[in-house]
Parts: structure tokens; C-alpha cells; sequence
């Protein structure tokens, strides 16, 4: 692990504050939130929201997108039903859909205006997209914390930029430094925890063998700039804490979809970035 950045400061204050806003985070934070298969009232709830955020986020008018989250998260076929082309970089021929490499149908519900997009799945490295031709893409997504499993980001960043076109927006999600600390919290890794609410960069080690690389809100506006884009906004990907979504859906397990609506609500107001494991951004490319 690297930390690098100013002299520590005692974290004992932070920590407390982010445990009181959410006493279930270390459970949470027991496997890497990208892969959690957990069938969990808050996993569910973490999952509507992503794909209601990535909704709103798409293109009005259809466009071409490249998706660099995965075959994880379903952000391609969100978007072919919406209307636009979608190329899907994969890590390996193993993760593309069994049928073809080529043309897919999307899985989400197809809007009755539009007629959906094409998805085509290429295999390749999503930090290096030497591949692609610049200015190609309207749009770029990179959910799915994969910026966070670049640990060079702003590297990735500067090839994003590259490949969108003038106007063309990037939608990106990336582990906090509240997760971070809880993570180092969960290893007992006091002394590398005093330093982090002030690094620079702050790369954390997980259990299964992984590091990932946390931001603050501050840090994430700073490198979409330095890349040359201009930031849209910066969100928490999820306000409610997991102990209230967890209590609410319990108790009536079909107030989901009411609880996303809250959710956004709450994410739209600005608050709750200190207590969020996630932070969601969007930046355009000046024309």
C-alpha cells in the first residue's frame, strides 16, 4: 500500500462520525462491493439505484457509448434498450455473452419510442484504449468502481478523454475514502488509517488480494479537470445507510422502488458524500 500526502492527523473523529451514520458498514465492506453476489435487501436496493442513476445519466438522443464497467453491471444492455450503439470492452473472451461477440439484444425493457441500439463486445484492457480511434464515442461509462481498479487513473482518464467526442459525456463511479477507511478499520491497520483522510492517494489493500484506489469528492473534480473535462456534478451513489434500507425493506419488501426515489432525492440535494462507500460522477468534454 502507498500513502502518500501532509503529516498525519488523528482520524479518530472521522471514523467515529462515519460509524454513527452507518453501523453496518464494516459487514458490508467483508467482500469487495463490485463482485457482493448477496441476494441482501441493501445489495438489491444498491443495485436499483445504479441502474436508475445510469437512466437519467443516458443520452436523450441515441448516440454510440462505450462501456468499460464489465460484464458485471448491465450498463450495455440499459443502453442498447435506450436506443444507442454500445460497444462492451471485456477482460477476456470468457466474460462475453455466450451467443456472439457481436450482436446482442439488451435485457432491460425497450422503450416504445425508440427502436434499441446494437451491442458489440470486444475483448481488451479497459486502461488502455489505444484501440479506439479519438473523438468515437458520445458517451463513455465507467461504472462499476473500475476507475478505482485503475490505480494509474489519471491515465485512464486522459485515454477517456481522448475517445469522446467534442460535447461527449463520461459517467464514472469510484470507492471513497469512507470506504477506504472502514476497510483498513476491518484489518486493524491503525497506523496506515491516521494517514488516510489526508492523502493524496490513497491505495487500499483488500482481503482477497486487491488494492483500489479511494477519492474524496475534492480529489475526484481535480482529476476530471487536469484530464481536460469539465465536471458535471458529483454524487454519493447512495445516502441511506445499509441499516435502514435493510430495516425498511425487511418489514414491507415492496417499498424498493420507493426507496429508490428517495435515494435520488437525497443524492440530488448534495448531502452525504462523507458517508457514502461510492461516489458517482459525470463530466463532459468542452465542445
Amino acid at each position: 500500500m502507498r500513502l502518500t500526502g501532509s503529516a498525519p492527523q488523528p482520524a479518530t473523529s472521522q471514523l467515529s462520525a462515519d460509524s454513527a451514520a452507518d453501523t453496518t458498514i464494516s459487514r458490508l465492506t467483508a467482500s469487495h462491493p463490485a463482485t457482493a453476489g448477496s441476494p441482501s435487501a441493501y445489495w438489491r436496493f444498491y443495485w436499483a439505484v445504479a441502474a436508475a442513476q445510469l437512466t437519467r445519466w443516458l443520452p436523450r438522443e441515441p448516440g454510440r457509448i462505450l462501456d468499460l464497467s464489465g460484464p458485471g453491471f448491465r450498463a450495455s444492455s440499459r443502453a442498447v434498450a435506450a436506443g444507442h450503439d454500445v460497444v462492451a470492452l471485456l477482460p477476456s473472451v470468457d466474460s462475453a455473452p455466450k451467443r456472439t461477440l457481436t450482436l446482442v439484444n439488451g435485457h432491460a425493457p425497450v422503450r416504445p419510442d425508440r427502436r434499441p441500439g446494437r451491442l458489440r463486445s470486444v475483448v481488451g484492457d479497459s486502461a488502455l484504449l489505444s484501440g479506439f480511434a479519438s473523438e468515437v464515442f458520445d458517451g463513455v461509462i465507467a461504472d462499476n468502481r473500475v476507475l478505482s481498479q485503475h490505480l494509474v487513473a489519471e491515465a485512464s482518464l486522459a485515454e477517456i478523454a481522448r475517445v469522446l467526442r467534442p460535447g461527449g459525456r463520461v459517467l464514472l463511479c469510484v470507492d471513497s475514502v469512507v470506504l477506504g477507511m472502514a476497510v483498513l478499520a476491518e484489518q486493524d491497520c491503525w497506523p496506515e488509517l491516521s494517514y488516510a483522510p489526508n492523502a493524496d492517494v490513497l491505495l487500499v489493500p483488500w482481503p482477497d488480494g486487491t488494492i483500489t484506489r479511494c477519492f474524496t469528492g475534492e480529489q475526484l473534480g481535480e482529476l476530471l479537470t487536469e484530464a481536460g473535462l469539465e465536471l458535471e456534478w458529483i454524487k454519493p451513489r447512495t445516502v441511506l445507510s445499509a441499516s435502514t434500507v435493510e430495516k425498511v425493506l425487511n418489514d414491507h419488501p415492496r417499498a424498493l422502488n420507493r426507496l429508490v426515489e428517495m435515494e435520488l432525492k437525497a443524492a440530488d440535494s448534495g448531502e452525504g458524500e462523507d458517508v457514502s462507500m461510492h461516489l458517482l460522477a459525470s463530466a463532459r468534454k468542452p465542445r
